[in-house]
Parts: C-alpha cells; structure tokens; sequence
C-alpha cells in the first residue's frame, strides 16, 4: 500500500510542555550517539498530542534526534499505526477484517463505518468526528468480528452493537469495550468447560475491561495528564540539575579529588580519535580479502579501501584511539568496527597468512 503524507498540512508542531519532558524523558533512555533510538515513541506520543502525524511533527522529531528528514520519514510511512491524514476527532474506528473476523461478519461492521462515518476508508464524517478503516488481524480470533477503538478492544460485536457504540460515542458516553455478546472474556459461548472455579468471585468485567472502566478514559488520547516517565537510570542528582545546576557545581572547582581528576583525564586521552596510518594502493602482493572479517561485506570493504586500508595486518595494528577514529568514518556503519571486535579477527587472519 503506498503511503504518503497529507496533502493539506499545519504550519508547525510543538509538543506541549508536559509532552516534551515526556519526550526528554524517553531520549535520556539511550547513550550519545544512539537517540534516534526514541523516533518510534516520539512518532507515536505526537500523533496521541495532534490525532495524526504530520509533516512538521515527523520534521521536528527528526531535529529533536538529530536525524536526517528522510529517516524520520521512513519510519513513519512504515508502520501502518502511524495515521498520516486527519482522523475523526471523537475516534478512529479500526476493523479487523481477517479471516477469522471476516467469516464471522466483519463485513457487516465494514458496512456500517461506510454508512454512518464515510464511504471509504480514512475518510472523515461529514461532522469531522470519525473515520474509520480495515486493519489486518488484531489477535483477538476468538471475539471475532473485533474492531479497535482507541486504547481499546471492542469484541463480539455484530452491526446493531456497533452502531451502538458510534452513537455512544457521538453522545459524549464512554461504551464499555471488550465482549458485546455476554461473553466475560475469551470463554466458550456455552460457559466454562474446565476451570470452573474461578467462576466466583470474578470482577464484574475481565481484567482488561475492568481496568478500561476503572480508568474511564476510553478514547481520550495521550495528553500528558497521565503518570509522568519516571527516569530512574538518571539519578537524583541529574533529575534535579535543571533546578539546582549552580549548587551542584560550584562547590565542585573546590573538592580536593578534582586535582586527582587530571590523571583520569590523562587515561582517557588514547580515546580521543586518531587516523591510523594508510596506504595509497594496497601492497604488490594485492589486497587482502578483507570481507573475511565478520561484519564488512562489499560495500564496508571498499569503503575501507577509500580510506586507506587493504591488509589485515594494518588492521591489527590499529590502537584504540585509531579504532575511535575509524568507527566515527564509518558512513552509515559507525561503531561496527569496535562492535565486531575488527583487531582481534584481524589479527588472528593476519597470522594464518
């Protein structure tokens, strides 16, 4: 299915101020280097905050990670969660239509989104409040037909029953989700066979329902009133720096360890990258088949080979702070060569002959 962005799109995006501590939050997860590890949530937190994903939220993600448009864009138009054109703004209704649900009347259900929301998919009503499409299976066979809506799974339900809930909905009511046709959960339509102890003493719904009711949220959306991130591998110290940067650092310059900090910083030096030595052509002999260490295919070796390098030998001779060097030169394949650990299988190539 090809998928594009929407032609009609805002001016700008920002996260609201709760949503970008959130945010911040899920960055600080992963090391330097590694945040557009957080495209995934970030993607999803904007399109909880605008109802869908647009162009300058997908563009103002990628500059909060540093990451070029065009990846941020993958991303989006791969995952089929991600809706790229307005929805409904009561709810997106989401129709299972395989096979299980379909031979059990998901039919039926498709019929009445195009009857009362719109005649085609990712259309809006004409109130602007819902939309609708077909998703591929949502695992939950045994309710079928199913559709999502919101958070929730709306299961066992046949044309009246949906109907129903769209007029819930459209009302300002919360319908209860899961089985819509008696049923406590996934059980047999006849009652329990086995098991039949845990009859009594059930909550009114199952416990996925139950906690839907508890909460009463239902479709709201992702706003930033729920529990904050909590950010535990920061610490104390870093969760408060915002605040109290001054009275952190300035008894620091004063500590008496800070002038046993310069040894350390002496250690560390070797890690500051340096370009190993290189040649201009590979010795007469030729060069050697440096695909033969794990992790550098065709297009790793050439690219080693612009750089300089041809012999395993010059690869084993690497020193760590050249190694940084050629991580950081590695064009789309940074940090493999210490990954891989290149010296050693170099090294141990290199003496084979």
């Amino acid at each position: 299915m090809l998928r594009r962005l929407h032609h009609d799109q805002p001016a700008s995006f920002a996260f609201t101020p709760a949503n970008l501590a959130w945010a911040k939050g899920q960055i600080s997860k992963y090391p330097e280097g590694r945040q557009a590890s957080a495209i995934i949530p970030l993607l999803w937190r904007a399109q909880e905050q605008e109802g869908w994903l647009t162009r300058p939220a997908i563009e103002h993600i990628a500059d909060m990670l540093g990451m070029a448009y065009i990846r941020a864009l993958e991303v989006a138009t791969f995952y089929f969660m991600f809706q790229l054109q307005p929805v409904g703004s009561v709810a997106h209704i989401q129709i299972c239509g395989t096979t299980s649900c379909l031979i059990c009347g998901a039919d039926e259900l498709i019929k009445v989104c195009k009857d009362k929301i719109a005649p085609k998919p990712h259309m809006l009503s004409a109130d602007g409040k819902f939309s609708w499409e077909e998703v591929e299976c949502l695992g939950a066979c045994t309710n079928a037909p199913m559709a999502q809506i919101g958070k929730d799974y709306y299961e066992d339900l046949t044309a009246q029953s949906l109907e129903q809930i769209l007029v819930d909905l459209d009302n300002g009511r919360n319908p209860v989700p899961g089985p819509h046709n008696g049923r406590y959960a996934a059980e047999p339509l006849s009652g329990l066979t086995s098991l039949t102890e845990f009859e009594s003493g059930k909550t009114k719904y199952n416990g996925s329902v139950q906690r839907a009711v508890d909460i009463g949220d239902g479709v709201k959306r992702i706003d930033g009133t729920e529990v904050p991130l909590l950010t535990p591998w920061l610490g104390k110290a870093k969760a408060e720096k915002p605040v109290k940067a001054a009275k952190v650092e300035a008894p620091a310059p004063k500590a008496t360890p800070k002038p046993a900090a310069k040894p350390a910083t002496a250690a560390a030096a070797p890690a500051k990258a340096k370009k190993p030595r290189a040649l201009k052509a590979p010795r007469k002999g030729g060069a050697d088949d440096l695909k033969l260490i794990k992790g550098v295919g065709p297009k790793l070796e050439a690219l080693l080979h612009s750089l300089g390098f041809f012999h395993f030998d010059q690869v084993a001779a690497w020193t760590e702070a050249e190694l940084a060097w050629v991580d950081d030169n590695l064009e789309g394949f940074k940090g493999r060569a210490s990954r891989e650990d290149w010296i050693a299988q170099a090294r141990a190539l290199a003496a084979k002959g």
